[in-house]
């Protein structure tokens, strides 16, 4: 099925030019909290992107029925349901990454890109378009912390997926992990790195945009 522009513009706006985190600056919490490896990271990254498409479709769904004065709660409600059902998926099928996930799974409810998308888009537009919006937003959101889960782990500990990457002649000729990667500090260094590149590759865009 062909999409339209501005479906193409839904889908794919947040994983460039209208990035949650890297341009909205949102979700920065956990994008510090869970990128010291790459395998958390990941999950994480899945498990924000269904629950926030999801919780779009469903809320879209619901948007004509829902009284105005309570619609922050249904939201709510909604966004917890499928938080516990992820949550419970995770201990069933990846039990040691939901424990380096810790917490972070369950606050992905107050997540400030779910219930921004639920609000700002999926209470005004149909199913079809919010589980876009949705996808696109949680792959926006994701591609942010697997870039910075994978630097964070290479250079912190010489590995991806907990599996040496770097050859032993490399440490043999003097190379050494850098263990200031595993702290939250160089994870706002690497995201403020990508919001540097990000701005200097789109300076048409804000030029346009201001």
């Amino acid at each position: 099925m062909a999409l339209s522009n501005k479906t193409k513009e839904v889908l794919l706006g947040p994983l460039n030019k209208n990035n949650p985190v890297i341009v909205q600056v949102l979700g920065i919490c956990s994008a510090l909290a869970v990128t010291s490896k790459l395998e958390p990271a990941v999950v994480m990254a899945i498990s924000v992107t269904v629950v926030v498409a999801f919780a779009n479709v469903i809320i879209s769904l619901l948007r004509k029925t829902i009284p105005n004065r309570i619609r922050i709660i249904v939201q709510l409600v909604v966004a917890a349901a499928l938080v516990t059902l992820v949550s419970e998926v995770l201990k069933a099928f990846a039990y040691d990454v939901n424990k380096q996930l810790s917490v972070f799974v369950g606050l992905i409810v107050t997540n400030c890109i779910l219930m921004g998308r639920l609000e700002a888009f999926a209470l005004g537009n149909g199913p079809w378009p919010s589980f876009l919006d949705g996808i696109g937003n949680g792959l926006g959101y994701g591609w942010i912390l697997v870039a910075v889960g994978f630097f964070r782990e290479l250079l912190g500990s010489g590995s991806l997926f907990g599996h040496k990457v770097i050859p032993q002649c490399v440490y043999d000729a003097g190379y050494k992990d850098n263990g200031l990667m595993m702290l939250a500090p160089m994870a706002i260094l690497i995201v403020a790195c990508i919001i540097w590149i990000h701005r200097a590759r789109n300076k048409d865009l804000q030029e346009e945009s201001n």
